[in-house]
């Protein structure tokens, strides 16, 4: 289970950022006091734009960020004080995720295991698994600047999911793939959730959300302003899809919030 209360998240800015973002504060808050919960088995999704506070959110949960107020738990271990207790419950992806190019997926998958505390022969299992799934065997020893995005994308997923984690983190995880790359990756999430593990992604594309998630929390400026199944959160907004839904949350929070 994921506990997240109260999350509160300030950057602080130097005069290089605030001429870049064009303000004057010298901080930014990137994420307000925000609180959900997550469950195993189910795929949650955060919605929203580029900039709301999705990526800092999981980053957060990931251990990669510490709060600056807020607490977060992934199966009752506390991020801050049980670091390293949530990174063995956790496989973390994000697009901005580079292997190093030298290397194989064969290499970084073994490399990442042994990092894990995976003994050779769980190692060997798993990566039998997700290679299969994945269609990395033929490109197993290819150095991984000469794999195609896709490719790439699907090795970044093995390596995450290497040591079995009970729940897994994706920030965005088919921006920028082709569509048959994201169809896997998307059918892989379903085949995570029916071994009962707890998803929890972020995305900006409704459709994606739509088929995939079981509940959603919308954030808007920071802020969570909706979560709730799909159609409940159809039913109070009075809309008949998401992207309208969230079009007519954003006319109501973006401003204000």
């Amino acid at each position: 289970m994921i506990e997240i209360e109260k999350l509160t998240k300030i950057y602080k800015l130097n005069k290089k950022q605030q001429k870049e973002l064009k303000v004057k504060d010298t901080q930014k808050i990137a994420v307000s006091d925000l609180s959900l919960r997550a469950k195993e088995g189910e795929i949650f999704g955060l919605l929203g734009t580029n900039g709301a506070g999705k990526t800092t959110t999981l980053r957060c949960l990931a251990t990669l960020l510490q709060p600056t107020s807020g607490t977060i738990r992934v199966n009752g271990f506390d991020t801050v004080k049980d670091g390293e207790k949530v990174r063995e419950q956790i496989g973390f992806l994000t697009n901005e995720m580079k292997l190093d190019p030298q290397f194989s997926p064969d290499y970084l998958i073994e490399f990442f295991g042994r990092l894990h505390g995976m003994n050779t022969e769980k190692i060997q299992e798993r990566k039998r698994e997700l290679f299969e799934y994945f269609g990395i065997d033929q490109f197993a020893e290819k150095r991984v600047e000469e794999l195609s995005t896709g490719m790439k994308q699907k090795a970044s997923i093995a390596v995450s999911l290497i040591h079995d984690p009970k729940v897994v983190i994706f920030d965005e995880p088919t921006t920028g793939l082709d569509i048959i790359t994201a169809k896997a990756v998307t059918d892989y999430l379903k085949e995570l959730k029916k071994q009962g593990k707890l998803i929890i992604m972020s995305t900006h594309i409704m459709s994606e959300a739509e088929k995939l998630c079981d509940r959603i929390a919308t954030i808007i400026d920071g802020k969570k302003v909706e979560e709730g199944t799909i159609p409940e959160i159809l039913q109070r907004t009075q809309t008949d899809d998401l992207e309208e839904a969230f079009f007519r949350l954003y006319q109501k929070y973006g401003k204000a919030v």
